[in-house]
């Protein structure tokens, strides 16, 4: 089980050349999931016109293409996990993290600050 943060989703997406081959490896040995608090982010980042596509319209393509699933059952869980995380103030980081914690699964994102404080985090910049 693996969660991906926001980016991920989006360069699976759009640019998948952006994700290192043993990322990728890890993907494609790996059931995947979203936090519904990803959505909510590519729905904000489509407002402010730094992501064109319609979250709808990736999710449909990333599930249908590469089974990526929205997780809801720990929802209520990732929420109660938030409350205790302090190192970040940025609400969408806060609860992605959580939810991919609510798992104990890992979450494959290139965000450093998530990388330093969730021992979970994967990416891995090196050859498959």
């Amino acid at each position: 089980m693996v969660f991906l943060d926001t980016h991920v989703a989006l360069w699976l997406f759009a640019e998948p050349y952006r994700i290192p081959g043993s990322t990728q490896q890890l993907l494609d040995e790996s059931e995947l999931f979203i936090s519904p608090m990803v959505r909510l982010e590519m729905s904000f980042l489509c407002e402010i016109g730094r992501v064109k596509e319609d979250p709808a319209g990736v999710l449909g393509v990333l599930e249908r293409d590469l089974g990526v699933q929205i997780e809801t059952a720990g929802w209520l869980r990732a929420a109660e996990i938030a409350n205790h995380l302090r190192w970040t103030r940025d609400p969408f980081d806060r609860l992605i993290v959580s939810h991919a914690l609510a798992y104990s699964a890992e979450l494959c994102t290139r965000n450093r600050t998530i990388r330093d404080n969730y021992s979970h985090a994967a990416w891995l910049d090196g050859p498959p």
